[in-house]
């Protein structure tokens, strides 16, 4: 019986070891296929002008139709918050400091004047349409408003008539290529169907895995703080005569050096808490830099798909500004009112700044529908 029993584990394990050979054998051959296809599909050229789908403008008016929903199933109490990004950590007083030897090539729009500070508001938030607990896993964002900004804007609003805005989160791809994808992606997730969001019916051609694996990168933990990331424009934009994206990034070394004390991140709020430390209790600045990098359009660096990351090796990202986020009191009710109240859009810029690609021509249509919906909504409630 003992001899009878060690044979029979012997073949078991033999069988599960030759099982998870073939899975892992199974593994790397579609890894290797998954290489192969990618690498084919994501070759150059690519187009340096925008190209416009066919039904565009119908996919778009349903979005916006979809977000006012989003927006009115995560209403707090009478107020009507944002269709993302509803949660703030606070809004702080920033500096944006152009570099003065900046490359005569990137000086351009509101980077044009080597030396130039402009004062500026800054929002920092998490992702989701509902304000969550901090250490769900979730997309951060931050967005930039530049104060007193001369020249014609490409949104004739006489509220933003002096604003420059830049918008980001912190994850350099967007899970959804184009306004199509995200029309049925939206749609689903509107519905409480997640499952449809990536996997639309039973047709495997339909399904998007790549895209999944890039919410579920996107859906990261949290930050220590709102300061210790990097934040990206994912879509591409117009920098003068360039096509690029930008990006945020942490620039310690441009500051006093900071360690901030642990955070206890059971707490529902502790990015806030830990914004606060930094700059209200312990009175210390944040700094960051604002960086560029050019599409090359002989490589796979498309305008119209926001799935796909540009590489680096190919186009290094260059700095043009600093930002410093001076130590301040922030965290006042009237202040945390305004921040809620303030509008950011990319579309509140300036020609040289254009926000190109389909997402951003999304952006423009959806971010003003809501924006205008969640305003007049709140007026009415007060």
């Amino acid at each position: 019986m003992p001899a009878m029993l060690k044979r029979f584990w012997l073949w078991l394990g033999r069988l599960l070891g030759k099982t998870l050979l073939a899975l892992g054998v199974l593994g790397l051959g579609a890894w290797a296929i998954g290489e192969a296809y990618y690498g084919w599909k994501f070759s150059g050229p690519v187009s340096a002008e925008e190209q416009i789908p066919p039904g565009e403008a119908a996919l778009t008016q349903g979005i916006i139709e979809d977000a006012i929903r989003v927006v009115e199933q995560h209403r707090d109490n009478t107020r009507v918050l944002r269709d993302a990004h509803a949660k703030a950590h606070g809004c702080v007083k920033a500096e944006v400091n152009v570099l003065a030897d900046l490359d005569p090539a990137l000086r351009q729009g509101v980077f044009a004047e080597p030396g130039k500070t402009w004062q500026a508001w800054m929002r920092l938030s998490n992702g989701n349409a509902y304000p969550q607990f901090d250490r769900v896993r979730d997309a951060r964002g931050m967005a930039i408003k530049l104060l007193d900004v001369p020249g014609d804007k490409l949104v004739p609003d006489p509220a933003h008539a002096r604003e420059q805005d830049f918008v980001m989160f912190n994850h350099p791809v967007f899970f959804v290529r184009d306004v199509a994808e995200y029309k049925q992606n939206f749609a689903a997730q509107a519905d409480g169907k997640k499952v449809l969001a990536f996997f639309p019916g039973w047709d495997p051609r339909t399904w998007e895995v790549r895209h999944l694996i890039t919410a579920l990168k996107t859906l990261a933990p949290a930050p220590a703080s709102p300061v210790d990331t990097i934040y990206s424009s994912v879509a591409p934009y117009k920098f003068g005569p360039h096509n690029i994206k930008y990006r945020v990034i942490p620039a310690p070394e441009n500051c006093p050096a900071y360690q901030l004390p642990p955070q206890n991140t059971a707490l529902p709020n502790f990015l806030r808490n830990a914004l606060y430390q930094q700059l209200s209790l312990d009175r210390t600045p944040a700094c960051f830099a604002i960086q560029v990098q050019r599409q090359n359009p002989d490589y796979y660096m498309p305008i119209e798909d926001t799935s796909v990351e540009w590489s680096e090796k190919i186009s290094p990202f260059e700095t043009v500004a600093t930002i410093r986020v001076a130590a301040q009191d922030f965290d006042g009710t009237e202040q945390n009112l305004f921040c809620d109240n303030l509008s950011f859009n990319p579309w509140h810029a300036l020609p040289e700044h254009r926000p190109i690609g389909g997402i951003n021509r999304l952006r423009k249509a959806v971010y003003e529908a809501v924006s205008v919906y969640r305003h007049e909504r709140n007026e009415e409630s007060q």
